[in-house]
């Protein structure tokens, strides 16, 4: 009898700590029957456009993702069928040409800012999870982030989050947390909830 695969969803505001819960899990359970991939791999392609109009991307926005591939690919996730996701280059904006090859694993873990927001989508998660971070933090680590990681500077950061981050965090973000079975507060370090999680993804693995 073949095996069911799991999804699970966490979600939350830009640098809530998602990431960081997912790789936890992932390096404390030791499972080949897990594996991670970042909503952040499905930002639309944009090859056609310049580099300036890629920096004015509203990339905090749903049409900014192509959740039509993802949903596809989740499907035949479920299915038993292997996919070729995407890879994300942050300093051109744009996809790569090369792709990252995942097959149907017992547990896969989806994590991104709007996994929530439409409905298809969240639906397919068997899990879901909401990292509640405060907005003051996540900007901190946000702009450690993208300025050591991503090749940005601190006035482009600051102004991205006021005019965007924030502003879709409102709109889009925070009202699916709703929809989340488990509200995680203290960002991606929450030892109570790791473990709660690790219980439950061990048995769903059995």
């Amino acid at each position: 009898m073949k095996q069911k695969t799991i999804l699970v969803g966490i979600a939350g505001a830009s640098a809530s700590g998602k990431s960081l819960l997912a790789e936890t899990l992932v390096e404390e359970l030791q499972s080949e029957h897990l594996c991670v991939i970042s909503e952040d791999s499905y930002y639309k392609d944009q090859g056609n456009l310049s580099m300036d109009e890629r920096t004015r991307t509203n990339y905090d926005h749903p049409d900014s993702m192509d959740h039509d591939l993802m949903l596809e690919q989740m499907i035949q996730l479920k299915e038993g069928t292997s996919i070729e996701v995407p890879l994300y280059d942050y300093t051109v904006h744009n996809r790569r040409q090369d792709t990252r090859t995942i097959k149907p694993a017992r547990v896969i873990i989806y994590e991104g800012i709007l996994l929530f927001t439409r409905p298809e989508i969240r639906e397919a998660f068997d899990l879901r999870f909401f990292m509640d971070t405060p907005l003051d933090i996540c900007l901190i680590r946000r702009m450690k982030r993208d300025i050591i990681s991503r090749g940005r500077d601190m006035d482009s950061v600051i102004k991205q989050y006021l005019e965007t981050v924030r502003p879709m965090y409102m709109q889009f973000i925070e009202p699916a947390r709703q929809h989340a079975d488990l509200i995680i507060p203290h960002g991606g370090k929450n030892r109570i909830a790791i473990d709660l999680i690790k219980t439950k993804i061990r048995n769903l693995i059995k």
